[in-house]
């Protein structure tokens, strides 16, 4: 890489199980004056605007235009969108900022999840043919996941109810978490998740800013500066998949330099307590690397922006000092099947 990148600003709304009260451009104007005022910029100071969104959620097309309206497209702006979780726009941003066409980039992601069904809004990410058809919605297929990884002895329900509540019980130092605490278990959803296991459904929104090499260090004391980043595929098809393993995560990380040395810290996108487990054994994450202090999606999970919060979550981590090396990683589509993972670290102290 030829130019030094950083996240040197992250912010995200308070996570709610519903916001009937506010479109989206109203709950994503506060997080973008905040991303903004934390570095001193204005809006006509970035040089590049890319966002995450997702129109099955918002229920019309090209939603993201209306958005535009809270970050202000006059006079004109270089923007670009993704239709999908804005760790991915992150990554558009970060490829943009290496080719030197922009020296800083704002990035942002909204999902407002609560007016419809999210599981049977999640199908759409199916096969068409021959998976959808038979309707097996997102907590199905993830209890299909977890069922898989005890049947081969990764995993138990106690194992699995643990994740759940050292998850929650660290959301409680996160004042934007939805769910903190000692929340129970609960009712079997699809066994052999429980209703503890699941995400909370919500909606939210988050925003970062990148900068490039000397002008990182003057909008920010400590940047995350971005060592590597790396996103990848599975195959398309769930009965091909080792749904108990994660090819995709671990050459995602390799590809990122995230097995060169030790990280302290891993923010995962796991919102099923499944997941985590197969995350933590593709990233080779043992005991000593501190994993969601933040309480990750399983505290907190609007879609199309949870991935994106992970990467902010990282950042703000090696900003605020509590660590010096991080790892990010965000997931779309079933049971894993796309993941990406960025690899931050502080200057040294």
């Amino acid at each position: 890489m030829t130019r030094e990148i950083a996240v040197v600003a992250f912010a995200q709304t308070d996570h709610r199980r519903t916001t009937d009260e506010t479109s989206e451009v109203e709950m994503l104007m506060p997080v973008l004056h905040q991303v903004l005022d934390r570095t001193g910029l204005k809006t006509a100071d970035i040089g590049f605007t890319c966002s995450g969104s997702s129109d099955y959620l918002a229920g019309r097309a090209f939603s993201f235009t209306l958005a535009l309206d809270g970050v202000g497209a006059w006079p004109p702006i270089s923007e670009s969108h993704v239709e999908m979780d804005g760790a991915w726009a992150l990554y558009e941003a970060w490829t943009k900022l290496l080719t030197g066409d922009a020296d800083t980039a704002l990035v942002y992601a909204y999902g407002k999840s609560s007016p419809g069904s999210v599981r049977d809004v999640l199908t759409r990410q199916l096969d068409p043919y021959y998976v959808a058809p038979l309707w097996p919605d997102s907590v199905a297929l993830a209890a299909l996941q977890a069922q898989a990884l005890i049947d081969a002895g990764h995993t138990d329900e106690p194992a699995l109810a643990a994740v759940a509540a050292r998850s929650r019980a660290d959301a409680t130092a996160n004042s934007h978490a939805q769910l903190t605490g000692s929340v129970p278990q609960g009712d079997y959803l699809v066994r052999p998740l429980r209703t503890g296991d699941c995400p909370p459904i919500g909606d939210g929104a988050a925003a970062v800013i990148l900068a490039a090499g000397e002008g990182a260090r003057e909008l920010c004391e400590r940047p995350a500066w971005i060592r590597g980043i790396d996103h990848r595929i599975e195959a398309h098809g769930l009965g091909v998949r080792d749904l108990t393993d994660s090819p995709s995560t671990r050459l995602a990380a390799e590809k990122a330099g995230a097995f060169e040395r030790p990280v302290d810290t891993a923010e995962l996108h796991a919102p099923f307590t499944s997941q985590e487990v197969v995350l933590r054994k593709a990233l080779r994450l043992d005991d000593g690397v501190r994993v969601n202090p933040s309480g990750g999606a399983l505290a907190a999970n609007p879609i199309i922006a949870a991935g994106l919060i992970r990467i902010g979550e990282a950042a703000a981590r090696i900003q605020c000092g509590e660590s010096d090396r991080a790892l990010a990683h965000a997931t779309s589509g079933p049971c894993l099947q796309q993941n990406l993972v960025a690899v931050l670290e502080g200057d040294a102290r």
